[in-house]
């Protein structure tokens, strides 16, 4: 094992310009594998956010008493779909219309009755707001026999549901091409590497060492240079980051679970990038 690894890790000294540029041609092809993932990440960052303002609100008729809107709180929050139940009262209301409509504050403070209802804001659990389990919410709230109206935004929630529909196709199908391009560029710089090392394959074969044995040290060498190019990637990837963080809008990054996930496909493509280039050179074992 040791001898393995040393050659593995000699491998670098004997050629450290065409290492140099595998690790780098790696770390860019996954730079932009990266890039990719951010967008996507903060894509459906923005998207949650979106869908953290999703509620039904079921207004009351007018002199409904406090005691029955307790007990239909209750009775709401029992929903497998609810998170939280807010009771805004007649006044409440009054007072939100003012501070939200400041071009009609001088009509709302004429008034001698309050036209407003009391109402119930009721905000959904993730995972529960799409248009189906917010039409199904809304049609139970409309079975209270004080409920007068009950608003959700129908059209808004289903065009939100389309989008994270597109989003998730558009993000497959383009996720699926950067990730093929990194693996045949990857491919072709391990090829070059081995390529380079063909004589030297040759050499060992006729000194009697096993297949087994020739492979190790090219397959443990591409893993490394996966993981440093990997590695890199992050790196640039944080540039990145930071440089639209700063400059353009809030972003988010990858988390550290994400970051050593994204190191070790790099690991994992170098891996397999060498083992498709050398068994161009020997017969499997």
């Amino acid at each position: 094992m040791k001898l393995i690894v040393r050659e593995a890790l000699l491998s670098f000294r004997r050629a450290p310009v065409l290492s140099i540029l595998a690790v780098t041609t790696i770390g860019f092809a996954l730079f932009v594998l990266g890039l990719f993932g951010l967008v996507a990440l903060n894509l459906r960052d923005t998207l949650t956010e979106i869908a953290e303002r999703v509620e039904v609100v079921m207004y009351m008729t007018r002199g409904t008493p406090v005691e029955v809107a307790t007990l239909a709180i209750g009775d709401i929050q029992a929903f497998p779909e609810v998170e939280s139940v807010t009771y805004v009262t007649e006044d409440q209301a009054l007072e939100q219309a003012r501070e939200q409509l400041a071009e009609f504050r001088g009509v709302f403070s004429d008034l001698a009755t309050n036209p407003l209802p009391a109402s119930l804001e009721i905000r959904l659990k993730p995972g529960f707001r799409d248009s189906e389990h917010v039409t199904a919410v809304a049609e139970r709230l409309e079975g209270f026999r004080f409920a007068e109206d009950v608003r959700f935004g129908g059209d808004w929630v289903e065009k939100l549901d389309s989008l994270r529909r597109i989003a998730g196709i558009v993000g497959l199908v383009i996720g699926i091409a950067f990730a093929a391009a990194a693996v045949i560029i990857i491919a072709t710089t391990i090829r070059m590497t081995v390529l380079a090392k063909a004589r030297e394959i040759q050499i060992m074969r006729l000194v009697g060492a096993t297949d087994g044995f020739i492979r190790r040290p090219f397959l443990l060498d591409g893993a490394i240079k996966g993981a440093l190019g990997g590695s890199l990637a992050i790196l640039l990837n944080y540039g990145a980051y930071v440089a639209v963080n700063q400059n353009l809008f809030s972003a988010v990054f990858f988390t550290s679970g994400q970051a050593t996930l994204f190191v070790a496909l790099g690991t994992i493509l170098g891996l397999g990038a060498s083992a498709i280039s050398v068994s161009r050179h020997l017969p499997k074992e």
